[in-house]
């Protein structure tokens, strides 16, 4: 299997690439100072943007789904809407989707010095000619983060889910409709909650989630 261990240097390509770092514009970059507006002490909204996300499609318990495994460090969920974490402090996740569709979710590169296109490489090289895809799907969605104490209020205001914790409890995620649209939304705190539309509904699902927070300001 290849090595694909990145370090990076003053002189090399990924250096060179971390001086356009502070040019791109994540979905939501243009709602910033709103959702710093609308923000209090019962809930916070804020964007948590550029995270790498590659999709797996591996059947569980063949080796296609260890070998990515080996290469992961972690082990691929096993069940409805559980959440792998890594335990090397990387902050990579992998989410259960489906009975052989996983999400892995990773740091922003600037801040990893992994970028996506490495992750989804090694990942690739892992599966082999073994039945399964690897994709990035990075710019596909967008990462929102609602926090606070009234978080889970906010969000049942337009999702259909019962999001109780013995039912919903941290660690957990879903795919369902907030709203109208479609989002994954994940529990990763007793107040905290990960929701990521696609990045052509970020300003929707934005506004959407800031007028329910306006009661609480």
């Amino acid at each position: 299997m290849a090595d694909h261990t990145m370090t990076i240097t003053k002189d090399s390509p990924a250096a060179d690439s971390a001086t356009v770092y502070g040019y791109r514009r994540s979905p939501a970059h243009h709602l910033t100072e709103e959702m710093a507006l609308g923000s209090c002490d019962a809930a916070t909204l804020r964007e948590i943007p550029f995270q790498t996300k590659v999709v797996l499609r591996v059947a569980p318990g063949g080796a296609g789904a260890a070998a990515l495994e080996g290469a992961l460090g972690v082990p691929l969920p096993t069940r409805a809407g559980q959440v792998s974490a890594a335990t090397d402090g990387s902050d990579l996740s992998v989410l259960w989707f489906g009975p052989d569709d996983f999400l892995v979710v990773a740091p922003d590169e600037a801040e990893s010095g992994v970028p996506a296109a490495q992750l989804t490489a090694r990942l690739a090289d892992a599966l082999g000619t073994e039945p399964g895809q690897v994709a990035d799907v990075s710019a596909n969605r967008t990462t929102l983060e609602l926090a606070g104490p009234m978080a889970r209020q906010v969000l049942d205001k337009s999702c259909q889910l019962d999001l109780h914790p013995r039912v919903f409890p941290v660690g957990h995620t879903v795919l369902t409709q907030l709203e109208s649209t479609g989002v994954f939304i994940w529990r990763t705190g007793e107040d905290t909650w990960r929701i990521m539309p696609r990045a052509s509904f970020a300003t929707h699902v934005v506004r959407w989630l800031l007028d329910g927070m306006r009661e609480y300001r």
